[in-house]
């Protein structure tokens, strides 16, 4: 493990392989590990970096401050990708981790050369939206009403509970037991930064960002992913000039665990076109 000072905060984070680098930013509850299954195969041919946000694992954070937020997380993101060797980079974010990288490639698309997206996490508003009803009003709320039960059960001591209520968001009813041994123990090492993740400040996608992202973007998702993730994922990439998209069949949102064969396959393929 590695640590690169970035914002007055030492980011962790491990490296492998050479050639051009890959950045890989998790999500929700997750951190530099949750990317093991397709460490190998990514690195022979890229250099891969693969990060943890600040306040996640190695870090145990007691969820007290005012800087774990979607902003402070896309100015680290950035501030790690300036310290690299100058050279645009690959980044490749998972859920909460691909709102992020979507809006590093907002603010600063000089900084990347491809954007992959697995299943980027958040709400659509109005103009995107299906039905022409925003699912997150300005105010946040849909992130606020998702976490603060669950934040609620972490600050009661609750962590098996907490855990196993957001598994229901991602995976279905079923998905905690389902979980590999080793995933279950990374959620529980970061379980406090749900804490968090109730006062985030994660605005929707609009129309509008999706239609000024111009690099070059591929969107991966899962056919058994459940929820509104396939849904933000379809009207994102519909409107994100130029996108492709991989959904690999029999998978989850965890598709790079449920198929690591099919998900690097998927991504070297559009990084080396």
């Amino acid at each position: 493990m590695l640590r690169r000072r970035v914002n007055a905060y030492d980011m962790a984070y491990i490296e492998l392989g050479e050639g051009s680098p890959l950045v890989c930013v998790h999500g929700t509850l997750g951190d530099f590990r949750v990317w093991s299954p397709v460490l190998g195969p990514l690195s022979r041919r890229r250099h891969v970096l693969a990060l943890s946000l600040r306040h996640f694992f190695p870090e145990q954070w007691d969820g007290v401050g005012p800087d774990f937020t979607i902003a402070q997380h896309v100015d680290d993101v950035i501030g790690f990708i300036e310290a690299l060797d100058g050279k645009p980079a690959d980044v490749m974010g998972h859920s909460r981790g691909g709102h992020i990288a979507f809006r590093v490639a907002q603010r600063r698309p000089d900084l990347l050369r491809k954007l992959v997206l697995a299943e980027p996490g958040g709400d659509l508003d109005a103009s995107l939206s299906p039905d022409g009803a925003p699912s997150d009003p300005p105010s946040f709320g849909t992130t606020r009403q998702t976490y603060t039960p669950i934040a609620e059960r972490v600050s009661a001591g609750d962590i098996e509970g907490a855990l196993m209520m957001i598994s229901k968001i991602a995976g279905g009813p079923e998905a905690w037991p389902k979980l590999p041994a080793t995933v279950r123990q990374t959620w529980r090492d970061n379980a406090y930064t749900l804490l968090g993740q109730v006062n985030e400040q994660r605005a929707p996608f609009t129309r509008q960002d999706a239609a000024s992202i111009r690099v070059p973007t591929l969107f991966v998702g899962g056919t058994e992913t459940p929820g509104n993730l396939p849904t933000v994922l379809r009207a994102l990439a519909a409107h994100v000039s130029g996108a492709r998209v991989e959904i690999i069949s029999g998978a989850g949102h965890f598709m790079f665990e449920d198929d690591p064969v099919r998900f690097c396959a998927a991504v070297m393929e559009f990084l080396e076109d």
